[in-house]
């Protein structure tokens, strides 16, 4: 049941953040915001992901009441999407709020998800996430007549979700209270493994943000783009559902292979941005740049501090917080040809920060 129900969450969850991470920069588009403008937009909520963590040091503590608001006002901000979208300040102020309640979500199950179901079998539970993320876009790119049905999709998702999470605590055994760790959290010790981490989630700002409009500006028609999308989350599925055996490996050098992979799948699709078939294969790279780099990390984090809350959610707010916003950002002002070719320069820093001589691999 546990299984299931974490299953579930990540389905939806999602599913959730393919509707928003696919179709809603089109909808602003069309809404007539600028690509500065969606850059900024995008840029609101993974700041406020870096920024939440912080508050969990000293001043706050990470309990259920403080992960039941989380979720109860992410279905607030679902609701005020409907008022909000057709005013930029507004709408950027909603997205700042929906990040901070999303900066606290996934990782406080994320703990739970690996404690429970160990290395063999979190894979295979993650992978109902990406299933949920192709679905949507795959049905949502078909039914997308005007920007509100974007708006419906992503608030009955979002309820579905918090059904789901809340189901989930009567599982959550995991300690909150940061004194447990005898250890202080710190960034310094592996801190080029932090900047790794920035550098790798910057390169997505514009694959994230702009992969549809960059794709539909070069003659592929939106519909095309969505099974490109839901190509890269089958690609995928498949290494979640396999990664298992790996990921009792090195987990330090198969980081460093997804993210070898990351920098030529950016600069492939800079090279040859109206080449379907070499598009597809950029996206069937989805698969180590994200799914077995993202399983690796998480685990690798996992071994390296003994406070795996709030590894786990630096985590969340270091790369997909700090380096999505700055991503979102640089790519809104980056947007044109060269878009991935940037991309591409920012997945090396990343590499080679990952060779430094203060890393270790600790199984």
């Amino acid at each position: 049941m546990l299984f299931f129900k974490l299953s579930a969450f990540y389905f939806f969850y999602f599913a959730a953040v393919g509707v928003y991470v696919i179709f809603l920069p089109k909808v602003l588009h069309d809404l007539g915001y600028s690509a500065i403008d969606i850059g900024i937009i995008f840029a609101l909520a993974p700041l406020m992901r870096f920024l939440t963590p912080f508050l969990f040091l000293k001043h706050i503590k990470l309990d259920q009441f403080i992960f039941k608001s989380a979720l109860f006002l992410s279905i607030l901000c679902s609701l005020l999407f409907y008022v909000t979208i057709e005013n930029f300040y507004a709408f950027m102020m909603n997205n700042a709020i929906l990040g901070a309640c999303l900066s606290v979500i996934l990782p406080y199950l994320e703990v739970t998800a690996i404690k429970v179901l160990g290395k063999d079998r979190y894979g295979k539970s993650r992978l109902f996430g990406s299933i949920g993320f192709m679905l949507i876009s795959l049905i949502l790119a078909r039914f997308l007549s005007e920007p509100y049905i974007a708006i419906h999709y992503y608030l009955i998702v979002n309820i579905l979700t918090v059904v789901f999470a809340l189901s989930l605590l009567k599982y959550d055994d995991v300690s909150h209270n940061e004194k447990i760790s005898k250890e202080p959290f710190s960034f310094f010790k592996y801190w080029p493994f932090w900047i790794s981490l920035f550098f790798m989630q910057l390169s997505f700002g514009g694959f994230y943000n702009f992969f549809t409009i960059y794709e539909t500006s070069h003659g592929i028609s939106l519909e095309m783009t969505s099974y490109l999308w839901s190509f890269g989350v089958l690609c995928e599925i498949i290494i979640l559902y396999f990664q298992a055996p790996l990921l009792k490996r090195n987990l330090l050098n198969i980081i460093r292979f997804a993210v070898a992979v990351t920098v030529i799948r950016w600069l492939l699709l800079f090279l040859f941005p109206n080449n379907l078939s070499l598009v597809f294969f950029t996206q069937s790279l989805h698969a180590f740049s994200f799914g077995l780099y993202h399983s690796a990390v998480i685990i690798y984090l996992y071994t390296l501090y003994e406070n795996k809350k709030l590894a786990q959610q630096f985590m969340y707010g270091v790369a997909y917080g700090l380096g999505g916003f700055l991503g979102a950002l640089i790519a809104g002002y980056l947007y044109g040809d060269y878009l991935f070719l940037f991309s591409s320069i920012f997945s090396l820093c990343s590499l080679l920060f990952l060779f430094n001589k203060n890393l270790i691999y600790k199984n």
